[in-house]
């Protein structure tokens, strides 16, 4: 059987938020869900991509997007809990923008028991390596995350949302 290479089974998305959440909870879950409700997203079923920031995409502020309740969504995210009390925990993304626009940007994500400084530092140079071995050349980084001191049980979450004007 041959596949008419025109057909799209899922539309391309053209714009993305960057959101970032931090929570405590009675245990990760709980926590982990908490943080997604902090960030906008926490009443979507996520779907983890890998990442690829399609060409020409805009990025746009979460409140600017209504999000279908319990709706399929793309992001590339990075997470990271714990229930060690006083232990740092921070999760970053960054979205590397290309200079055309005609090629797809790369989405980065890191998490660590680690400043958030040094989480965004790794995560940025995370999309240069990725423009450098893919030949092209890089315009813009954005980056976002978000560190938590855990109190009794905590996560963070940062994550680059893909979806559609």
């Amino acid at each position: 059987m041959q596949i008419d290479p025109t057909l799209k089974m899922v539309k391309t998305p053209n714009i993305y938020t960057l959101v970032k959440g931090a929570a405590e909870g009675r245990t990760r879950l709980n926590a982990f869900d908490k943080a997604l409700l902090q960030a906008g997203v926490g009443d979507t079923n996520l779907m983890r991509m890998s990442s690829i920031l399609p060409p020409a995409a805009e990025q746009v502020s979460v409140s600017d997007i209504s999000f279908p309740k319990g709706g399929l969504v793309p992001l590339a995210y990075a997470t990271i809990d714990g229930n060690t009390p006083g232990r740092l925990i921070s999760a970053a993304v960054a979205v590397g923008i290309p200079e055309d626009d005609s090629e797809p940007g790369v989405i980065m994500e890191f998490e660590d028991h680690a400043d958030l400084d040094t989480v965004e530092g790794i995560v940025r140079q995370m999309v240069v390596d990725g423009f450098e071995y893919r030949g092209r050349k890089l315009k813009e980084i954005k980056s976002f995350g978000i560190e938590h001191k855990i109190e009794t049980c905590g996560a963070v979450f940062a994550a680059a949302v893909l979806w559609y004007k």
